[in-house]
C-alpha cells in the first residue's frame, strides 16, 4: 500500500497511546523507539489522564461496568451507557499500551471492592455476558489476576454454530452473533498473548471459523450482509463489530500464529478500502453514544487518526501477504 508520508507524519503528531502503535506497525522502528513511545502513555496524555481518574479502592466511578448509582439514576433513561466505569477504563488502558505495572496493585483492591453489578458477583470470577467475561479475561490477564477458569468458560459457553451471543444465557437466543463472537475471539487472543496459555486455542481457532465461513460480513442462511454495523467504522468501538475491527483482530491473530491472510477476508478488505478518503485518512463515524471520560479522536465526519492507524496497518498486513510471527 502506497502511503503518503504526510498522512504518516499527521498520525505521528498524536497522543503516545496512538503514536507508538504508528512507529511500531506503519513506520516500523526498532523496537527501543516504540517502546520509548509506549512508556509515555503512563506520564502524559490519554492514559496519564485516564489513570488519574482511578478510585482508590481500585474501581473507576464505583462501579465494575456501570458507574456507581447509575441504574434508576436519570442518565440511565438516555440513550446509550456510560463508558467510565472500571471495566471500560482498564480495556482503554490496556489497548492504549499501559505498562501494566502502573496498576500493580489493582487486581487485589477489585477482587476486594468491585462486584458485578448481575448478581453481585466477585469481578474476576466473571459475569455471564460474554462480551464481559472477553473484557475481564484480557484486563486480568493483563494485571496478572488468575483469570484460568474464564477462558475455559469460554469453551462451555460457544453455541453450536461456532460463535457466542451475549444474549444465549438468558435463554434469548440460540444463535451467534458478530459482536459478541468477535469480543471473544479478542479477549481468547489476548489471554493467550499475555500468559502463553494455549489451552483455549482451538476454541479461538474455531470461533474464528465462524466469522471466516461468513466473510466477516454476511448470513450464512441467506447470504445478505449481517447489518449495517459491518460498514459503520468508529473509534473507541467499545463492544461494536465492524469490518475493521474484525480485520484487525484476523491480522494480530494471523501474527501470532505465522500463518498467511485468509482469502475469505477479501470482501472485507474491500469495505475497508472503499471508506478511505482522497487524502488518504479515514473519517470517523458515528460515535457511540453514553458519557465518556474525554474525547480520544476525531468528531463524527472528520478524518480519524485511530481509524486510519488501523485501516493502514490492516491494509499492509494484507497486501504484503507474508506470514510472520510477533515476538
Amino acid at each position: 500500500m502506497t502511503t503518503d508520508p504526510r498522512v504518516l507524519d499527521w498520525l505521528l503528531e498524536s497522543d503516545p497511546a496512538l503514536r507508538w502503535q504508528v512507529e511500531r506497525d506503519l513506520v516500523h522502528a526498532p523496537p527501543a523507539v516504540w517502546q520509548a513511545t509506549r512508556d509515555r502513555v503512563a506520564v502524559e496524555g490519554f492514559g496519564a489522564e485516564l489513570l488519574s481518574k482511578q478510585d482508590a479502592d481500585g474501581q473507576w466511578q464505583g462501579g465494575a461496568y456501570f458507574p456507581a448509582g447509575y441504574f434508576g439514576s436519570a442518565e440511565s433513561k438516555s440513550p446509550g451507557q456510560p463508558w467510565t466505569a472500571t471495566t471500560w477504563s482498564l480495556k482503554d488502558l490496556r489497548e492504549w499500551g499501559l505498562d501494566a505495572a502502573y496498576l500493580a496493585d489493582t487486581a487485589d483492591k477489585l477482587a476486594t471492592n468491585s462486584r458485578w453489578e448481575y448478581d453481585d458477583l466477585p469481578y474476576w470470577g466473571g459475569e455471564v455476558g460474554v462480551c464481559i467475561n472477553s473484557f475481564t479475561l484480557a484486563n486480568g490477564a493483563w494485571l496478572g489476576a488468575d483469570v484460568s477458569g474464564l477462558a475455559t468458560w469460554f469453551a462451555e459457553h460457544r453455541l453450536a454454530d461456532g460463535g457466542w451471543n451475549c444474549e444465549a444465557d438468558e435463554g434469548d437466543s440460540t444463535r451467534s452473533s458478530f459482536h459478541s463472537t468477535l469480543n471473544a475471539l479478542r479477549g481468547l487472543l489476548a489471554y493467550e498473548k499475555i500468559t502463553g496459555d494455549t489451552a483455549a486455542r482451538d476454541v479461538r481457532h474455531g470461533g474464528e471459523e465462524y466469522l471466516l465461513e461468513r466473510r466477516l460480513m454476511f448470513r450464512a442462511s441467506t447470504g445478505e450482509m449481517v447489518g449495517p454495523f459491518v460498514t459503520h467504522l468508529v473509534y473507541p468501538h467499545r463492544y461494536r463489530y465492524s469490518a475493521l475491527t474484525a480485520l484487525d483482530h484476523f491480522r494480530e491473530a494471523a501474527l501470532h500464529d505465522g500463518v498467511e491472510p485468509d482469502a475469505r477476508l477479501t470482501d472485507a478488505i474491500e469495505v475497508v478500502r472503499a471508506a478511505r478518503l482522497s487524502d488518504g485518512t479515514w473519517p470517523q463515524g458515528t460515535p457511540l453514544a453514553g458519557r465518556t471520560w474525554f474525547d480520544v479522536d476525531a468528531p463524527e465526519g472528520e478524518p480519524s487518526r485511530w481509524l486510519t492507524l488501523i485501516a493502514m496497518r490492516v491494509l499492509e498486513w494484507w497486501e504484503s501477504g507474508a506470514p510472520q510471527r510477533r515476538l
